[in-house]
């Protein structure tokens, strides 16, 4: 058997090749991360034979970076095994208690890692499965950013116009967005025509706010102590204008989200509470449920599973989550498990057993959490839709 460590990085990487018998067949040599780095490498694997069989290739997940040449290598057939850095890093450590860190060494790690570990191997992932991913975490950060743009709007309008957040029920909505959009001040708002400003409020608010709100609104207005400068009106209006585009752009991505998961057939969207896209997410995160033996092996992969302190006669009774892994799946099943626990008539009883017992809120609902992935699990392996 031969065995090949690659040190993953984003313009070059640093390749190990060695026998079972631990002899260096090829010392660390450097390739592009091109198709010529990638010829090399197969080339100087082949030098040695010609069976992909014969060959093991171990690379750390370091991201993007890594997807290119473990999806070339393993449409050559060859035995791809993807390394989590953590537990190369924790190898490494195990071995010598210098701290060392070199692209050789870390290509060293991984090949002694392919010889002494029992790893996964690596299967290149379907087309809507990367779809998925791509698509689920490119609208994590859009929505992120659309929040973050919310506390700005929110700050302006303390300055702007305070009092209109007693008047109406929620500030971060669009008719509220429109209203302020139109007009960038409470003087405007209180020189508008009444009928125009019922009008705009109804349209955006899809008829939640009538002629009352809009008479509300403007005499809060007219006796506002609210101040509007000129940097503050451009500010709104930016932060307005970029709510309004990634909104937009969240609908798209949703929409195409939407169409995919319903392409898979997913059976989680049969669990009230659980929406198109969070179920996207699971599917994105988590790949194929067979790559786990049980459901709490995909506790542990995003990270919810509780750490572990023991020493001598103690042992910690309040351990807290790893938070290691997926931190989009984390957030997918946190935020599944809020939703299944309001809905689903089982995880709210489960929910107020956990409350009953003396749990805080986020602990209470993490129950609900591992509960749920036992059933995903479940439903996923046996191709099932949700049973009340």
């Amino acid at each position: 058997m031969i065995y090949v460590g690659i040190d993953v990085a984003k313009n070059k990487h640093d390749c190990l090749i060695t026998s079972s018998d631990g002899e260096i067949l090829f010392p660390v040599f450097t390739i592009s991360n091109d198709l010529i780095g990638f010829s090399l490498l197969l080339q100087r694997m082949q030098s040695f034979t010609n069976n992909p069989e014969t060959i093991k290739i171990g690379l750390e997940a370091t991201g993007h970076y890594s997807n290119n040449i473990a999806d070339f290598l393993a449409n050559k057939n060859y035995h791809i095994f993807i390394i989590n850095p953590l537990h190369t890093s924790l190898y490494k450590k195990s071995l010598s208690f210098r701290k060392t860190k070199t692209d050789k060494a870390d290509a060293q790690s991984i090949v002694s890692m392919l010889m002494t570990q029992k790893l996964t191997p690596y299967a290149p992932a379907s087309y809507h499965e990367k779809e998925l991913k791509s698509l689920t975490r490119y609208r994590f950060n859009l929505v992120k950013d659309c929040s973050r743009l919310k506390v700005s709007f929110a700050r302006l309008m303390n300055i702007i116009f305070p009092e209109l957040e007693k008047i109406v029920h929620e500030l971060q909505v669009n008719s509220i967005y429109h209203l302020m959009s139109e007009y960038t001040n409470t003087n405007a708002i209180s020189k508008t025509h009444l009928t125009r400003l019922t009008n705009l409020l109804s349209k955006h608010s899809k008829g939640h706010y009538g002629r009352q709100k809009a008479i509300d609104i403007k005499e809060a207005a007219k006796q506002s102590i609210g101040t509007c400068d000129g940097i503050q009106t451009i500010e709104l209006q930016q932060t307005l204008a970029r709510i309004f585009l990634l909104q937009e752009q969240t609908e798209v991505i949703e929409k195409r989200i939407k169409e995919i998961v319903k392409n898979i057939d997913s059976p989680f969207i049969t669990i009230p509470g659980i929406s198109y896209t969070t179920a996207a997410i699971i599917h994105a995160e988590i790949g194929d449920f067979s790559d786990f033996s049980n459901a709490e092996k995909i506790l542990a992969f995003a990270g919810m599973e509780p750490s572990i302190y023991q020493s001598g006669q103690y042992t910690s009774t309040h351990a807290k989550m790893v938070k290691r892994g997926s931190k989009y799946l984390r957030f997918a099943l946190y935020t599944a498990a809020k939703n299944v626990g309001k809905w689903d008539t089982n995880f709210s009883l489960f929910l107020q057993k956990k409350l009953a017992e003396g749990k805080p809120y986020n602990v209470a609902v993490s129950h609900v959490a591992k509960k749920l992935v036992r059933v995903l699990y479940c439903m996923e392996m046996k191709h099932e839709a949700y049973i009340k």
